[in-house]
């Protein structure tokens, strides 16, 4: 399975393309699209949105992986993270692939085995799992290949569970009639 970690940011979107199953992954890609606040932020979403879609003709990958937008305190960071992230739930549903959103803790320790691993560790972790000669940078890079791990390792397997429930349910419903 081949997954599109998203790390959403105005500023900074980090990319990252990782495929295989369970513990044999590899890399495929790693890359940073970056605006600059001189220009506006319709101008910047469109060039992220530009930039996404040539990730996902590119690469193809069977799903994307995002992290889940959180409450902070500065308001206007949400907003443009949020609005980024609304460009990549766009972005899947006109490819028909599903977009998993995973929390910040959830990825740390999916990837780190704990949910308050610092930048740093992620980027290590990442580094040894992906067996990379050296560590993606800046961090934005490292979260996004995080992100499509944490995927790799959680996501798929609540994909698989939740479409044998759905199989269950259908056959007792079958069964009822």
């Amino acid at each position: 399975m081949r997954v599109l970690g998203v790390d959403p940011g105005l500023t900074r979107c980090g990319l990252g393309v990782v495929e295989g199953e369970a513990r044999a992954l590899r890399m495929v890609a790693v890359g940073v699209v970056r605006t600059s606040s001189e220009r506006s932020t319709g101008d910047r979403l469109a060039y992220v949105q530009d930039e996404l879609d040539a990730w996902l003709d590119r690469f193809e990958p069977d799903a994307i992986a995002l992290e889940r937008v959180y409450a902070a305190d500065h308001v206007p960071t949400v907003m443009t993270t949020a609005q980024v992230s609304g460009l990549v739930h766009l972005a899947g549903a006109r490819r028909g692939l599903p977009v998993t959103l995973h929390t910040p803790t959830e990825v740390k320790a999916a990837v780190s085995g704990s949910g308050r691993a610092d930048k740093a560790q992620i980027t290590t972790m990442v580094t040894r799992i992906l067996s990379l000669s050296e560590a993606p940078r800046p961090a934005d890079a490292a979260d996004a290949l995080a992100l499509a791990i944490c995927h790799q390792w959680r996501g798929a397997g609540s994909a698989r569970r939740e479409l044998a429930a759905a199989s269950e349910r259908a056959r007792l419903r079958s069964v009822a009639r």
